[in-house]
């Protein structure tokens, strides 16, 4: 499956797939099958399917910008599915990322844009909680629909050294991605 793992809503989408050899070692390729891929996320009517068009003996995938930019960012799950005739065969499952787009009319106002993660987003959050209850001496604190009091500072303090991990690991893995190497690898010329 080439799918790309990482999109942007609002954008044209291309990859291409090689046939492949079915369970019972035959050949799965476009002259005879055909290959779809459906798209889902955990959204009410939210999804999409795509149908390959044939290239050499595999399939050519394309999804409009017109298609993509009604995608929700976030999670999106992939199932690729060969069919033909009665027949059906599961080229595989995948993951992908949605983005929002970052593009907007030249004659509009950008509208406010936030691209941490979620994580990201809930460090911040139970940060400002600890400094409310540190500095202000709340009495109690809210973050989304949870209540937090004084005495909950410790449990604050254990979400905090959690996410800060998350963060970390989430800032590590997309250094990696974008071929900037392991910020914890150490190398060594003698």
């Amino acid at each position: 499956m080439n799918i790309p793992k990482k999109i942007y809503a609002g954008q044209t989408i291309k990859w291409r797939d090689d046939g492949f050899t079915g369970p019972l070692n035959e050949s799965i390729t476009s002259g005879d099958w055909t290959l779809t891929y459906y798209l889902r996320t955990n959204t009410t009517h939210e999804g999409h399917q795509v149908a390959g068009t044939a290239y050499g003996t595999g399939w050519e995938f394309t999804i409009s910008a017109t298609d993509s930019a009604d995608f929700d960012a976030g999670d999106w799950f992939v199932y690729a599915e060969a069919t033909k005739d009665s027949e059906k065969f599961p080229l595989g499952t995948a993951r992908l990322e949605v983005f929002s787009t970052l593009t907007y009319a030249s004659d509009a106002q950008p509208a406010a844009f936030d691209g941490r993660t979620q994580a990201e987003q809930d460090l911040d959050a139970v940060t400002s909680a600890i400094r409310a209850i540190i500095a202000d001496k709340a009495a109690e604190y809210s973050i989304g629909n949870r209540t937090f009091k004084r005495v909950d500072l410790a449990e604050l303090r254990v979400r905090e050294s959690h996410l800060k991990a998350v963060v970390a690991r989430e800032r590590k893995a997309a250094m990696i991605a974008n071929g900037l190497g392991d910020p914890h690898s150490l190398y060594v010329r003698f």
